[in-house]
């Protein structure tokens, strides 16, 4: 049920608009004492021919409805004060029945594709990869929650010239027991040295490129390698995949469309598209730089693997949308595919989305992948995992599952810093602030939903319970009109592809949550001790499922 709906209904009785436009111009005012709800009466002034202030005393003196305790008009707002228990009774009603469904959408808005992740294999899995992963992941199960069927794709990085210098580097110098003990690492290795050799011997550039062409005429001995260091490669990948919670419902990466290619040239030259500049063939277009199709020398490039791909996931998946959730930097790439697609007469390609985000920083300065520089993803979680523990065994030594808890609190923290973000903002890197108990962080929110199961533990709540008998005042009524708003932060956040949508509004149920805490007895034995753990079971359900949706386990204990 939704509240800013009703009250929509009964604004539409009185006013000359659509419901729609009523629903989208109300509006939660910013200080409680100004009402729950406010309609500003502005645009009306125009069509009514009266001043705003006018305008909202006329609808003032005729509003009335169950919901509405009291309205006051305020410069030319009505502001609209709830009747709180049959307000409060609808909100908890529709929780308490619809459990982790609550805010769920019908299942009817069919596929979207989402390309996250994409590391490039053989090279190890740094901090740099962690954006697309969670946001992409996260955008995945909000989606879900909207009513769309989500598919995962991790387009891995797994062709290109890199492949040739790596296969020189291993025969020359590799050894294969130390990159089966070690895969990742190994291979990091001898790719550094290939490039630091290189910078002495520039023929071993050319012999790079020779045996990266030996692999696409499909060589045998260049092709068991590839194979061998892709395979080692995304078992390595799983395990932090594993740790993360994350799966994929497709890893076909940049090899999977090297056939595929030829076909996108040749529609590309029926619709007359291809043109020859400076011997290379590019599609003009009319807002960008042309998009290069094919070099001098005939190679593709990734435009054309990137076109065959799209075109691959429309005829298999036949997507309503498509989100490429890669960084700031390959923008103008993506406008130049979507245009190249609707130039083909794609029709769907109006669904496809870029979805950039900023970078992620250490001590103010990109994180460095060159030379081997990397800080690697694994390396943090691990170091995320063990200060959980240590911060567990400080404060609650006996806990049960302490392995288990720990591994969901140091992954939560990693996770959640990073979706906190509105996407677009560059983060600073720092465990420490990751891991905090206070503030706005991963940890406090799962110790809130901790601290919640805990009292429903100590005050035997069995089954939720009528809450007519609660007195609702100034710290219960506002986790209400919280809860009231989780269905709004869902739709949102799908809307501007924004989990930190989610992340902020986490935040304020649970610091709520605290304050009615710090100021009520709960657990005090009345007629009201169910009700208030009826509240705290509410209060429960929609943290963990806001949780869940980011990607993120809630501990029942901490």
């Amino acid at each position: 049920m939704n509240i800013q709906s009703e009250i929509a209904n009964v604004l539409e009785a009185y006013l000359d608009l659509p419901k729609e436009t009523i629903e989208q111009l109300l509006e939660k005012p910013k200080f409680a004492h100004l009402g729950d709800m406010a309609f500003p009466c502005f645009t009306l002034a125009k069509s009514m021919r009266k001043a705003p202030q006018l305008i909202a005393e006329e609808i003032a003196e005729k509003i009335e409805s169950p919901l509405i305790d009291h309205v006051e008009v305020v410069s030319g707002y009505v502001n609209i004060f709830f009747h709180q228990p049959i307000v409060a009774a609808k909100v908890m009603e529709e929780i308490l029945d619809q459990k982790e469904h609550y805010g769920d959408f019908p299942k009817d808005k069919g596929v979207m594709t989402i390309d996250l992740s994409s590391p490039n294999i053989a090279k190890p899995f740094s901090m740099g990869h962690l954006r697309s992963t969670v946001i992409g992941n996260a955008l995945g199960l909000i989606a879900e929650k909207n009513g769309y069927t989500p598919i995962r794709i991790n387009h891995l990085g797994d062709w290109g010239t890199q492949f040739g210098k790596l296969i020189v580097a291993y025969k020359r110098w590799g050894k294969e027991e130390e990159v089966r003990k070690n895969p990742i690492k190994e291979l990091l290795k001898l790719y550094v040295l290939f490039h630091e050799k290189a910078e002495e011997d520039p023929i071993l550039n050319e012999e790079g490129r020779k045996w990266f062409n030996y692999l696409e005429q499909g060589n045998e001995e260049a092709t068991k390698l590839w194979k061998w260091f892709r395979k080692e490669s995304l078992e390595e990948f799983n395990k932090i995949y594993q740790l993360l919670g994350i799966s994929f419902d497709s890893n076909d990466g940049e090899a999977f469309f090297n056939d595929k290619m030829d076909a996108v040239v040749d529609i590309l030259k029926e619709k007359q598209l291809l043109v020859e500049s400076e011997g290379a063939q590019v599609v003009e277009l009319e807002e960008f730089p042309p998009c290069l199709i094919k070099k001098s020398d005939g190679a593709t490039l990734y435009a054309t693997r990137d076109l065959a791909a799209a075109i691959y996931r429309q005829e298999n998946y036949q997507f309503v949308k498509s989100l490429y959730v890669v960084g700031n930097e390959q923008t103008l790439h993506f406008k130049q595919l979507f245009q190249v697609l609707e130039k083909m007469g794609y029709d769907w390609a109006k669904g496809m989305v870029h979805i950039p985000f900023g970078m992620m920083l250490k001590d103010g300065k990109k994180m460095s992948t060159r030379k081997g520089k990397v800080v690697l993803l694994e390396e943090v979680l691990q170091a995320a995992i063990e200060l959980a523990e240590k911060n567990i065994d400080e404060k609650n030594p006996s806990l049960e599952k302490k392995e288990e808890v720990a591994k969901q609190v140091g992954t939560g923290a990693i996770i959640f810093h990073d979706l906190k973000h509105y996407r677009l903002t560059d983060i600073e890197f720092s465990l420490q602030d990751m891991l905090k108990f206070e503030g706005e962080t991963g940890p406090y929110i799962q110790y809130t939903h901790a601290r919640a199961c805990s009292l429903l533990r100590k005050g035997q709540f069995s089954h939720p319970a009528s809450i007519t008998s609660l007195q609702w005042d100034h710290v219960s009524f506002p986790i209400v009109k919280i809860l009231m708003d989780f269905p709004t932060s869902v739709e949102k956040a799908i809307e501007h592809y924004d989990p930190s949508e989610i992340a902020k509004y986490v935040i304020d149920l649970a610091k709520a949550f605290n304050k009615y805490y710090a100021h009520v007895q709960i657990l005090e034995e009345n007629e009201e001790k169910q009700g208030r753990l009826s509240l705290v079971y509410a209060v429960t359900l929609v943290l963990k499922e806001g949780l869940r949706l980011l990607g993120i386990s809630a501990p029942e204990a901490m």
